[in-house]
């Protein structure tokens, strides 16, 4: 219990420090948050941030249900293909062609604080999807800085990110944190709608997730990244310097389409604001 208390301890001072820190809130306009596809990377420029941008591995992976104790190769993950349909600096238009028949429509916008994703997933086929979840992978290294002082490791900076329980901020790691797995290291979240058995086989917390929010905060103290996608798959703190909102698809049945959204925001330091913009978001139809 000690030490669990010392952890959250740690990460509420952290969260007060660095919101303390903050600038006055300044800087990003909409002429300077722009996107650019680079092979599988979708690239988020934005040159106010530590590191100048943001690159997502988008997409990773579509993937199965049952998945939590599987293998990822031959079990979970179903093959796919992407195609650049058009892109500008403030669109990008992709295709996706997932090996199960689904076929994912992807609009994806640079606005004046972040990203938007809007997905529409189609089922042509006659028969029922394999493909439930898919994860772009973020990759923040740069923006949070690494878990060694020399920005090297698999790991963020953890006391830098954060999702939140029980209506409030909580920085990494998060307590009790899960050590058992089929791959290690990492950590998931699962939200209370999600099948536990059709996540990603890193450790599971027992933590449940109030939101789909899942961020970070900036090595200099002064911003705040943070996604979410709805519906919601899991959270999920990965060790390529990543964190993860990964979304859900469901079963698609034949002949039918599914719509799914998304949202980046980068915006200076103040968690309340990035509570107000989740709410404000989820709202619209």
């Amino acid at each position: 219990m000690t030490r669990k208390l010392s952890f959250l301890s740690a990460g509420l001072a952290l969260v007060a420090s660095l919101i303390l820190a903050a600038p006055e809130p300044s800087t990003a306009t909409a002429a300077e948050i722009k996107i650019a596809r680079d092979d599988h990377w979708l690239v988020i420029k934005a040159p106010d941030v530590p590191g100048k941008e943001i690159r997502i591995n988008y997409l990773e992976a579509y993937c199965r249900a049952g998945s939590t104790d599987a293998d990822w190769v031959k079990h979970t993950m179903v093959g796919h293909r992407t195609e650049t349909l058009s892109a500008s600096d403030k669109q990008i238009k992709l295709r996706c062609k997932v090996n199960d028949g689904l076929v994912v429509e992807h609009d994806i916008r640079a606005v004046s604080d972040g990203v938007t994703f809007d997905l529409t997933v189609t089922n042509p086929t006659d028969h029922p999807n394999e493909a439930e979840w898919a994860q772009p992978c973020i990759r923040l290294g740069d923006f949070a800085g690494g878990e060694k002082d020399d920005g090297t490791g698999p790991d963020i900076k953890l006391e830098r990110a954060f999702i939140f329980l029980n209506g409030k901020l909580a920085t990494m790691p998060t307590p009790p944190w899960a050590t058992q797995a089929r791959y290690l290291p990492g950590q998931v979240w699962c939200p209370k709608d999600v099948p536990r058995t059709d996540v990603n086989p890193r450790p599971l917390s027992t933590l449940v997730p109030d939101n789909g929010i899942i961020g970070c905060f900036s090595r200099d103290g002064k911003w705040i990244f943070a996604a979410v996608f709805d519906p919601t798959q899991e959270l999920f703190q990965g060790v390529a310097q990543c964190l993860h909102n990964d979304f859900r698809i469901g079963q698609v049945p034949p002949g039918q389409t599914k719509k799914i959204r998304g949202r980046i925001w980068i915006i200076p330091n103040d968690p309340a604001r990035l509570v107000t913009l989740h709410k404000e978001w989820l709202a619209k139809p």
